[in-house]
């Protein structure tokens, strides 16, 4: 049985762009949860700005909080140097950074140009493995800007091979904005695949425009390794207009292993973990799967 792994970012990119501030507990509950559900890789906070995003303002106190384990591994997102030096302080054992495809979306999200970006990414890449990490880069906004439009694919495949050159575990294609459609998906993840070889692709799906689930099928049946998501499918960026949220968590799940992958996540504590984030963000999150429950052996909502 062919293996994807999940990794979940709903304590980061989940959180981030909500008005409903959840404390350091409920995050690392969260996280918590998350993990009892299966989850071996988690996003846990980004190390930006306060005054830009004060849903991250407490990343240190819930990277101090995390219970230490060798199986798991935590990630920091960072978007400069100096976000990079304190998720090491913050000893979080892998560092995600992000760079962008368009010059459009760099300059509003980072201040500064694509190529710089994906300078300040590699030189992230250097800075970890010299301090023993781990370190991942993705490109935002690779099927779509919502402030320059199309992205020419060419341009990402540029931009992995130089990424993948910093020595990065993996370089991932987040669709920032939710424009991409299957087609787009299996093409881009096919062409990046092979430029970078063997070093694996992450996807990272924004479900704008419902493509979500169908652009995570055909990112993983074009190769892609590792797919991210969200539990409740909650999510969105601050910086992308109208950007909603992630693919959710449970959704993925139930359909990979539907269809004879691994993910080694439980999809009942899955459900249960969104339950619990829905009570607290008191509304009804996007995903589907915890609507309807698993199948068989659907468990019920409270």
């Amino acid at each position: 049985m062919a293996e994807i792994e999940i990794v979940e970012v709903g304590a980061r990119d989940g959180l981030q762009n909500e008005s409903v501030l959840f404390s350091t507990a409920q995050k690392l509950e969260l996280i918590r949860r998350a993990i009892d559900a299966g989850v071996r890789r988690i996003e846990v906070a980004s190390f930006v700005s306060p005054k830009l995003v004060p849903q991250m303002a407490d990343a240190d106190a819930v990277s101090a909080g995390l219970v230490k384990r060798d199986d798991v591994i935590y990630i920091g997102l960072v978007l400069n140097k100096r976000g990079a030096l304190r998720a090491i302080e913050a000893g979080l054992g892998e560092l995600g950074a992000v760079c962008a495809a368009s010059d459009g979306f760099a300059i509003r999200n980072q201040g500064q140009t694509s190529d710089e970006s994906l300078a300040m990414c590699c030189e992230v890449v250097r800075l970890a493995r010299q301090e023993g990490r781990r370190a991942q880069i993705t490109i935002s906004t690779a099927f779509g800007c919502p402030f320059d439009g199309e992205v020419d694919p060419q341009r990402v495949v540029d931009m992995a091979k130089r990424a993948a050159a910093s020595g990065p575990v993996e370089v991932a294609l987040a669709d920032t904005i939710g424009v991409a459609a299957p087609r787009d998906v299996a093409d881009l993840v096919t062409r990046v695949k092979t430029a970078i070889a063997p070093l694996p692709v992450r996807v990272h799906f924004h479900n704008t425009r419902n493509t979500g689930l169908a652009n995570v099928w055909a990112a993983v049946s074009a190769g892609a390794a590792t797919v991210d998501a969200s539990l409740g499918g909650l999510g969105g960026c601050p910086f992308a207009p109208r950007a909603t949220g992630n693919v959710p968590t449970e959704d993925v799940v139930y359909m990979l292993e539907r269809s004879g992958y691994h993910t080694g996540l439980d999809l009942n504590r899955v459900i249960e973990a969104e339950e619990w984030l829905a009570s607290n963000m008191g509304r009804e999150l996007p995903g589907m799967v915890s609507r309807a429950g698993n199948f068989p052996g659907a468990i019920a909502r409270r």
